[in-house]
């Protein structure tokens, strides 16, 4: 990975400003991620959304949205290539990132188009999947290690987009209505409203339009979206590996290198120009050495104390000998250099303050791992942990398959093609004052076949109120209502004759308010008990 090459500034970020880097760099390369963007989804949006026009179902347009929403992941690949190819200085053309979505990315796609679809993290976990090839237990170590700092606000991430994903849906529904004059407005709202109580397969265009608002939308929030969750991956990779002290290095060892042999060169010129006037000094001594020799009739003390004397020990450098006599005073340099070495930032010094377990030995010998005995409990709660969204899944189908009896029929319904209104019941005035035939069960029986149900179960219900008079003694006041005979068929001795004297007062009520009339057997079975307990066939 070529650091020195980034084209953004590395730095330790809050996550906030790590999510607005983000969203700079989608808005520097706008172009080169929603030219193959639109590119790959809107083909994608049309073929499905005409298949489900075609098809002519309720079902269908759901199925539409719902295959959209599924297939995001592997459309987030998109701005996340442009992404991690652009932050580098190399911008992919349109073609370029075409062709890499045929090959690059697949590896990962099942788990996050499976247990990992309904993730609030995916975002940010795109790119540790998608650009750091890791596999296996590696890749859930990575996924751990750089997840761990950014799990809040990667999640507030998603909160905050699918917000701003329902204000542009919200936004371009209500933005028809600026095209309506004022004056038809009414209209309008009437024509909506009487669609509201229609069932939806009767207007699958309305489908259609909140599909078109919900493609509009996620495709301009969705590379947003992707881009601060990039954002996050950077920094905490710069937190975690210190990228920014490693690319300061790196460019500080490239000027060493563009300039070391100009440092060679003057380095080389100094210590030429500083030794050129020892050695003339040395030179001068060997010359009078020769020319006047030690004295043979010395001792050999004074022959020693006259050659130290000859050879005199050399002054150290002085400051004036290298920089001149501009510096006066030595003291004010001396210090001014103690000074710098106590500068922080030359040696850093920072205090941390830990807990530690004064018997950390024993700690380490009775750690659970280190005991065989345990292996397979931890084995099995890391299968758990693993497999767990398989395990509710597994659970929700088999209560599914278990309560089937109860919810299809109700699905079932649901999607049921509509029936056609019945036909309104027959109605008509019925004179009460025309007297009761002398043989009620055939009369009702030849109005029933006739198709004159209602007039039959009128006649039954007028012979049953009479009857039910003439068991109780007394009369009823004219008008009266169906409670008002209930309440007064309670003094009749006989238990049958209260209970066929109800079922008759229900079966009207339902065919004279209901509009719900009873099927043949049930009307023969109600005459037959009602000729028995009031003796019509006598």
């Amino acid at each position: 990975m070529k650091l020195e090459s980034l084209q953004v500034e590395l730095r330790p970020r809050s996550s906030w400003e790590a999510m607005e880097l983000g969203n700079a760099l989608v808005r520097k390369h706008a172009a080169a991620i929603w030219k193959p963007w639109l590119l790959v989804t809107l083909p994608v949006f049309v073929l499905i959304n005409v298949a489900g026009l075609a098809i002519g179902e309720q079902w269908a347009m759901w199925l539409a949205w719902f295959l959209m929403w599924w297939w995001r992941p592997l459309f987030d690949r998109i701005p996340l290539y442009v992404l991690s190819r652009a932050v580098f200085g190399t911008v992919p053309g349109w073609r370029e990132t075409l062709r890499a979505q045929f090959v690059w990315g697949w590896r990962t796609m099942p788990g996050h188009l499976t247990w990992r679809r309904l993730s609030p993290m995916r975002a940010s976990m795109l790119p540790i999947d998608l650009l750091e090839g890791a596999t296996g237990a590696l890749l859930s170590e990575r996924r751990r290690v750089l997840g761990a700092g950014v799990t809040g606000h990667a999640m507030q991430l998603t909160v905050a987009c699918w917000h701003f994903v329902f204000a542009v849906q919200f936004s371009l529904l209500a933005l028809g209505l600026l095209v309506i004059p004022n004056e038809k407005l009414p209209a309008f709202a009437d024509t909506l409203w009487g669609m509201v109580n229609q069932p939806l397969a009767s207007w699958p265009w309305i489908l259609l339009v909140l599909n078109i608002a919900d493609y509009v939308a996620v495709s301009i929030i969705e590379p947003f979206y992707i881009g601060a969750g990039f954002g996050l991956y950077l920094n905490r990779r710069t937190q975690l590996e210190a990228w920014d002290v490693e690319i300061a290095f790196r460019r500080l060892r490239k000027r060493i290198e563009a300039g070391g042999i100009a440092m060679l060169l003057a380095l080389a010129l100094l210590s030429t120009l500083a030794a050129t006037p020892s050695a003339q000094a040395e030179d001068a001594v060997s010359d009078f050495e020769c020319a006047v020799g030690p004295d043979p009739e010395m001792g050999l003390a004074a022959k020693q104390e006259e050659g130290e004397k000859k050879t005199p020990a050399r002054p150290p450098t002085t400051l004036h000998e290298i920089f001149g006599e501009e510096i006066v005073d030595a003291r004010n340099f001396d210090k001014s250099v103690d000074q710098a070495y106590q500068d922080p930032l030359l040696k850093p010094k920072t205090k941390r303050t830990t807990w530690e377990r004064r018997d950390r030995e024993k700690d380490k010998k009775e750690k659970p791992q280190d005991r065989p005995q345990l292996k397979w409990l931890s084995t099995m709660f890391g299968f758990l942990a693993e497999n767990i969204l398989w395990l509710l899944f597994g659970t929700l189908v088999l209560l599914l398959v278990l309560t089937f009896k109860r919810w299809w029929p109700w699905l079932a319904g649901m999607t049921a093609p509509l029936q056609d209104e019945p036909a309104p019941v027959e109605s008509q005035e019925i004179a009460h004052t025309e007297p009761l035939p002398p043989n009620i069960a055939e009369v009702a029986r030849r109005l029933w076949r006739d198709g004159q149900p209602r007039r039959a179960l009128a006649l039954m219900y007028r012979a049953s109120v009479a009857a039910m008079s003439a068991r109780v003694d007394t009369h009823l006041p004219p008008g009266a209502t169906e409670a008002e005979c209930l309440r007064l068929s309670r003094r009749m001795p006989e238990a049958e004759d209260r209970g066929v004297f109800q079922r008759m007062v229900r079966v009207w009520q339902y065919a004279a308010y209901g509009q719900r009339l009873p099927e043949a057997e049930e009307f023969e079975s109600l005459l037959q008990a009602l000729s028995l307990r009031f003796r019509w066939s006598a």
